[in-house]
């Protein structure tokens, strides 16, 4: 039989899970469904007794709480409020490393910068922000722009900067890093505006990286921003993707002059110096032919005033003298000599001395040089000998 079939509530086999008997009350022999309150008076006993709480009878006869007001005992309240002081001694207390600072903020106004080492602030009413002063910090950044003659050209730059006056970059701008990059935009394009295309793709990056970094510099003092630009690296700059073609063909074209002019520069400086030594040489060879010149007449005008002066001592011997040397010296010039036979003698005698000259000189290469001493000693001789003749000639007369 069913333990819920009517009827069955003395019925020993009676099996209800609630353990209500037949008429549905609790107690008796029988246990009845958990009672809530009960179980939640309990886990508060045991909490009580835990956290030094007893438990005493009221009047009525039943448990009252002591300890702690709402249920919640003393040493709940002491290990909260202990728990509290640890956590906020544990946000008060910190380290600044060598190389940091930290600024300290009351109540939102600036109270102190803080150096190296252990220190203490009171949270919530004062305020940390902590920043590394002596890291170099860099960013990239690119864009287009337009050059001084009216040229579109891509421009990469690197930004290398630190933190110089922690105060200023904390309260002065409030986003200090993004005010850095809009002032290297205005810097660059103010730059790379005032610059020639050509200056821009080739060597002119380095001035331009320059005069990027001080106008830089400018704008981050005016604005007060406690940032110091360290360096700016302009990279290679670049026309845009779709002209590309025709920029490599400039810059083709201008390397190509370059070039030209490189060698015309070359060929100018050897080929100038060489015309100007050439043109010295000349200088002075016609310096020299003048002064031997000069010399020679000089020399001559001295020898005629000589012979001037033995002439009026003897002019006979002059005379003759002079007759004999002009002879002599035209004679000495050629190689073919017509003699006179005498007086009332038609005859001249033909000597062919440039070929007895050949016949008495040795047939080799080699003997040329003799054969011309030979002649020369022979055509010296000759006006000698005629000299002799012509003088005994005379004196037979």
């Amino acid at each position: 039989m069913a333990w819920n079939e009517p009827g069955g509530g003395n019925n020993s086999n009676n099996q209800d899970p609630w353990g209500g008997g037949g008429g549905g009350k609790r107690g008796g022999g029988n246990q009845g469904p958990p009672d809530l309150d009960e179980a939640l008076r309990k886990l508060q006993d045991n909490l009580n007794k835990m956290f030094g709480g007893g438990k005493r009878r009221n009047d009525n006869g039943g448990p009252r709480n002591i300890g702690g007001g709402a249920g919640i005992p003393k040493g709940v309240w002491g290990l909260g409020g202990l728990a509290l002081l640890v956590f906020w001694l544990f946000n008060a207390v910190y380290m600044v490393d060598e190389q940091e600072q930290a600024v300290i903020l009351r109540f939102g106004e600036y109270h102190r910068t803080v150096e190296s080492g252990l220190h203490l602030y009171l949270p919530p009413i004062e305020r940390k922000f902590q920043r590394n002063v002596t890291q170099v910090r860099s960013y990239r950044q690119a864009g287009q722009m337009l050059t001084e003659d009216e040229n579109i050209v891509e421009v990469p730059l690197a930004v290398q900067y630190r933190i110089s006056n922690l105060e200023n970059f904390v309260l002065k701008v409030e986003d200090p890093e993004t005010s850095l990059r809009h002032a290297t935009e205005s810097a660059l394009r103010h730059v790379v505006g005032s610059t020639s295309m050509h200056q821009v793709l080739t060597e002119g990056r380095e001035q331009m990286g320059v005069e990027v970094t001080e106008r830089l510099q400018r704008y981050l003092d005016l604005y007060n921003t406690g940032i110091t630009v360290v360096q700016v690296n302009i990279e290679s700059a670049q026309a845009p993707g779709e002209v590309q073609d025709a920029f490599d063909d400039v810059i083709r074209a201008r390397e190509d002059e370059v070039r030209e002019r490189n060698q015309a520069e070359a060929y100018a400086n050897s080929v100038i110096p060489e015309a100007r030594g050439q043109a010295q040489r000349l200088l002075e060879e016609a310096n020299g032919y003048r002064d031997e010149v000069v010399a020679r007449a000089m020399g001559e005008a001295q020898r005629f005033n000589l012979l001037v002066e033995q002439y009026q001592l003897a002019p006979g011997v002059m005379r003759e003298r002079m007759y004999i040397e002009t002879l002599q010296e035209v004679l000495s010039n050629t190689s073919k000599i017509m003699v006179s036979g005498g007086e009332g003698n038609n005859n001249l005698l033909y000597l062919p001395l440039d070929k007895l000259m050949q016949q008495s000189g040795a047939p080799a290469a080699g003997g040329s040089s003799a054969t011309a001493g030979t002649s020369g000693d022979a055509l010296g001789r000759l006006p000698a000998q005629l000299q002799s003749r012509d003088l005994r000639s005379r004196e037979s007369r």
